[in-house]
């Protein structure tokens, strides 16, 4: 929860390569993590919840008030669409819920399909899905991808359902999670990083706060963020006020020759949707690393693999690795390996054995007993070095 409290939501992927997208984030941050952490935080403490942020993201369930947009304007779509259009289907599976508690698709006899977002669905998927989405169900529990819904008032406070917020406070919240979350952005970025907030710019007849530009700058006016330049790196960029400090100690610590928070540098792998590497650009301009996430790419047109990972040692991002937890044979694959220009895994000081304890800790948190190393010519003297360290 603390981690929840300093990024303002994880995104979530149900894609479980390496695992998922929200337990990797996790991962990569808290020591020994488990994923039954988080699970039991949002299916039975209910302390997050699952809604619309920068796509699917888990937040606190006590700013539900804050993110309930999502529910309201899909309500508000629904209404007008699936749920007038298959009226009866909706009262069977609310009724349904009602009298015999939480319930799954495939607890209901399929129906014929309907065109549904990416592709034609069962009516029962879609209209579950829809009522989700407008914030009449809630997700009461995943088994594996299967999701099963229950009366939203069944789960969450009524007075927590009760409290409403402002459509302007919402977005003014919402935004300022992006700003949170990623630690750097600037006044552009690509589009899924503003996801749910709107046009850059309002547009006629709107009121003037209904833009990006126009919330950003209360955000700025407010002190809530505070501009700030990157030597080297065009434009501004922000940083909440309350992180200041951080920026502060980070200085301290290159005027000192120290290494990032006075600690050995260490390897983790990054999530393909971790705030870390939200803005590509960013990637490109400070680090000097062009990452995509190539898991919709066509096998023929992918550069490096189906789920790779970023790998960030101290404070910079040297290489790629693509890891797959194999519950069937008990191991964590690693299937390729790639390195940045000019980096040299096994005459960098620490690296290997910083690598192999990133490893261990992957192996661990995919519960399964040996480490896989690819064989390419290659990655010889490295995998050599790191077999040694994992004997």
């Amino acid at each position: 929860m603390a981690v929840v409290a300093r990024l303002g939501s994880l995104q979530f992927d149900p894609l479980e390569v390496a695992g998922r997208n929200h337990d990797l984030v996790l991962l990569a941050r808290i020591a020994g993590y488990r994923r039954e952490w988080t699970d039991a935080l949002l299916y039975q403490e209910r302390a997050l919840y699952e809604t619309y942020n920068k796509g699917l993201s888990l937040v606190p369930t006590a700013e539900l008030p804050y993110y309930r947009i999502a529910w309201d304007r899909s309500s508000r779509r629904h209404d007008a669409g699936s749920f007038d259009e298959h009226a009866p289907l909706v009262a069977e599976l609310l009724e349904r819920i009602r009298a015999g508690g939480e319930l799954s698709s495939t607890d209901v006899e399929p129906r014929a399909a309907i065109d549904w977002y990416w592709r034609p669905t069962n009516q029962v998927r879609a209209l579950l899905e829809a009522l989700g989405e407008a914030g009449i169900l809630g997700l009461s529990r995943r088994a594996g991808n299967r999701r099963y819904y229950d009366l939203v008032e069944r789960l969450f406070p009524a007075g927590l359902l009760a409290e409403r917020v402002d459509e302007h406070d919402q977005l003014h919240h919402k935004l300022l999670s992006r700003f949170r979350a990623h630690g750097l952005l600037g006044r552009a970025g690509q589009g899924e990083i503003w996801l749910g907030l709107g046009k850059a710019v309002a547009q006629p007849g709107d009121p003037p706060w209904k833009s990006r530009t126009a919330l950003r700058a209360e955000l700025i006016e407010s002190g809530d963020i505070v501009p700030i330049e990157v030597e080297g790196i065009k434009g501004e960029r922000f940083v909440l006020a309350g992180e200041l400090a951080i920026l502060d100690d980070a200085e301290a610590e290159l005027a000192a020759g120290l290494d990032p928070g006075g600690q050995p540098p260490g390897v983790v792998f990054l999530a393909p949707l971790d705030p870390f590497a939200w803005d590509r650009e960013l990637l490109r301009s400070l680090y000097d690393f062009d990452y995509v996430w190539e898991v919709y790419v066509p096998e023929k047109k992918r550069r490096w693999g189906y789920y790779v990972l970023p790998i960030l040692f101290g404070d910079r991002l040297v290489g790629r690795i693509e890891p797959r937890i194999d519950r069937r044979s008990g191991a964590l694959r690693v299937l390729d390996l790639w390195w940045e220009a000019g980096f040299d895994p096994v005459a960098t000081p620490g690296f290997a054995a910083a690598f192999t304890a990133a490893l261990e800790t992957h192996r661990r948190f995919g519960g399964v007993q040996n480490v896989l190393l690819p064989r390419a010519h290659a990655h010889r003297p490295f995998v050599a070095a790191v077999r040694t360290l994992l004997d």
